[in-house]
């Protein structure tokens, strides 16, 4: 069994309050892991503990083999581990097609050139073009961000985090503000990306959990509480108290 990513003793403190406690997290390479808990469990603090957003207090971070506790956000996010937020985090003016093609100038050299000639950029517009058609929007290419439907924009929001080449993928709420129709079509986008990438997520539709994840971490307090298959966290008496309500949904 290879675990892309491992904490170690993970905790984090603020003036006294411990957000998150000794949390031993070992996500699968090639899996889907969930990460769930209820509000102020830590989930977010983990996150950002994981994406260097924040510098733990003790424990060590592990990405595939390297310690990369002490190591800049900006610098983990190179290795390929990426995280997209629970706010689309698109830009509102821009098109479909560019805002993908410019998470494709990073690694080029041309991040940010919004002042380049047209035909420096358009070597990149093929590879734009094929992460769109992979996410179910080529028809939405020339479209206004801002002008899509948020299911939409969840879904362009994944394919730019797609555009940087993750290994692995770190998903914050993905499913959040949607209807049924989106939630469904974001859960076939996730299964989809997942097939030759690993991806971590916070994720409060534990119906979507339950179909999407390998493997389920329940958090409370900051601290590990149950951890394994959906079936096995569910019918957890502590998980239920806690998390699930007595109907275990």
């Amino acid at each position: 069994m290879v675990h892309l990513l491992e904490t170690h003793a993970l905790t984090k403190q603020f003036a006294g309050f411990v957000a998150v406690k000794d949390v031993n997290l070992r996500v699968r390479k090639g899996h889907i892991h969930a990460l769930i808990g209820p509000n102020g469990a830590g989930k977010t603090t983990c996150f950002n503990l994981i994406t260097k957003f924040l510098q733990p207090t003790s424990g060590s971070i592990v990405y595939d083999g390297r310690d990369i506790t002490r190591d800049s956000a900006g610098a983990v996010a190179r290795t390929g581990l990426v995280r997209s937020f629970q706010i689309s985090a698109v830009f509102p003016h821009l098109t479909a097609l560019e805002n993908v093609r410019l998470g494709l100038q990073q690694p080029t050299g041309l991040t940010f050139s919004f002042w380049k000639p047209t035909r420096v950029l358009y070597r990149l517009h093929d590879r734009a073009r094929e992460l769109l058609e992979a996410v179910g929007l080529s028809e939405f290419a020339d479209t206004t961000a801002g002008e899509m439907p948020y299911g939409r924009k969840r879904a362009l929001e994944i394919a730019t985090t797609l555009a940087l080449e993750p290994e692995l993928m770190l998903l914050d709420e993905p499913m959040a503000g949607m209807g049924h129709e989106d939630i469904a079509r974001v859960s076939d986008l996730i299964r989809k990306v997942s097939e030759n990438r690993t991806v971590l997520m916070v994720e409060h539709n534990l119906e979507v959990v339950s179909t999407l994840s390998d493997t389920i971490t329940v958090l409370q307090r900051g601290q590990i509480l149950a951890e394994g298959s959906y079936d096995e966290v569910s019918n957890d008496p502590a998980v239920r108290e806690a998390y699930m309500g007595t109907g275990g949904e």
